[in-house]
């Protein structure tokens, strides 16, 4: 069932995804080489914290982290730890936070230091595919209207859309329906109405879109090895257009 939120709660979320996106524009300041995955997690964990909120990821079906922090060809779910950054890497950062009851969650792909230019080419088409997905976020349009231009966008750079992952409905719940695939034929689900909150989430591989998921039964990697990245955003479905809650 999708829960429509009436304008009261979409404050409140508004005030959540402003929350994530600071905490993720904070966690973009201190990303450089020599950093642990641990500090990182730990810097969110405080931040979140003091602003009166707490991480929506710490204990979440027994997850260990504040955030989580895939590297490389890590796609998400990656647990934070003792592995440190090196030059070259990127990493995708994705966070959550609850406060007043209401759920914020976003995603980047931050570069560590100088990277390839390849590297540098599929943060910037997963990020540039969220957008093209919610030009398709409006009242006139079917859920996978969004799916299908974010998967047209990235296909034409022979990169490949994640297809075992996708995005989701939020509100009070870190999970709601329904399910926002990345992927697939426009003109199919929902038609959107206003008051529907997703989290949009391109998960973007320079290889194949197949993935594995690691013995941690935790971790999804690629199941060629290539690079992937990560740009989600909470968004609300306005009658005016939509309105992107986490971004600062």
């Amino acid at each position: 069932m999708i829960i429509i939120k009436n304008d009261i709660e979409i404050d409140y979320m508004r005030k959540a995804g402003r929350l994530v996106g600071e905490t993720l524009a904070r966690l973009e300041e201190v990303i450089k080489p020599g950093i642990t995955t641990a500090e990182l997690d730990k810097i969110a964990e405080e931040f979140i914290i003091k602003h009166n909120a707490k991480p929506s990821f710490k204990g979440y079906h027994g997850f260990p982290g504040s955030i989580c922090s895939s590297v490389n060809n890590e796609v998400v779910h990656g647990i934070p730890g003792n592995r440190v950054l090196q030059e070259g890497d990127i990493i995708s950062i994705d966070c959550g936070a609850i406060l007043n009851g209401y759920q914020g969650d976003a995603a980047r792909t931050v570069p560590v230091g100088k990277i390839s230019k390849e590297a540098e080419k599929l943060i910037e088409v997963t990020r540039e595919s969220f957008f093209k997905g919610i030009d398709y976020a409006t009242v006139e349009h079917r859920l996978t209207d969004i799916s299908a231009a974010i998967q047209t966008y990235v296909e034409s750079f022979g990169f490949s859309v994640v297809r075992d992952f996708v995005g989701h409905g939020i509100g009070k719940d870190m999970h709601e329906d329904p399910e926002v695939p990345n992927f697939g034929k426009p003109g199919r689900g929902p038609k959107l109405k206003h008051g529907m909150v997703l989290a949009i989430e391109p998960m973007v591989n320079i290889g194949k879109y197949h993935v594995e998921v690691e013995a941690n039964d935790w971790t999804v990697v690629t199941a060629d090895g290539t690079l992937s990245a990560h740009y989600e955003n909470t968004v609300a479905i306005l009658n005016n257009g939509p309105e992107i809650l986490t971004l600062i």
